[in-house]
């Protein structure tokens, strides 16, 4: 019988070699995206790209954008809606990197909630997540 005080398992995004491996060599994230729409880690680095450069509104874009097509992939491998995304796991990272940009994004332009949930979703997944991208 399972322990029902357990929680959910951690869920654990399937890898995409080929996208992760052509951001790794250096090629650009707007073209790793095209190549692979389905791959966060590449909507991550542009909304990561963006927000550094002083667009916010365009990171928001594409932290949302990415923040969606993992949570498609996150309910295609089992996840429920709530539960552990674990850090450690190198492809949930680049979900997890867009929920962090996607709430500093909402921060800057004003989205207070939203950045809150976010936040609060973030740290939900994995602690270890947000004190990674936070800095704390």
């Amino acid at each position: 019988m399972d322990n029902l005080l357990a929680g959910p398992p951690p869920t654990r995004l399937p890898d995409l070699p080929e996208a992760r491996e052509a951001l790794e060599a250096g090629a650009k994230a707007s073209d790793v995206a095209a190549r692979f729409p389905a791959y966060p880690a590449a909507w991550a680095a542009l909304a990561e790209e963006y927000f550094a450069q002083g667009h916010a509104v365009t990171s928001y874009a594409f932290a949302r954008t990415g923040y969606h097509r993992g949570l498609d992939q996150l309910r295609r491998s089992g996840w429920k809606g709530h539960g552990p995304i674990p850090w450690e796991h190198e492809p949930n990272r680049g979900f997890l990197r867009c929920l962090y940009s996607l709430a500093r994004a909402a921060q800057a332009i004003g989205e207070k909630d939203e950045a809150e949930r976010c936040v609060q979703f973030l740290k939900d997944s994995d602690r270890a997540a947000y004190d990674a991208l936070a800095g704390d």
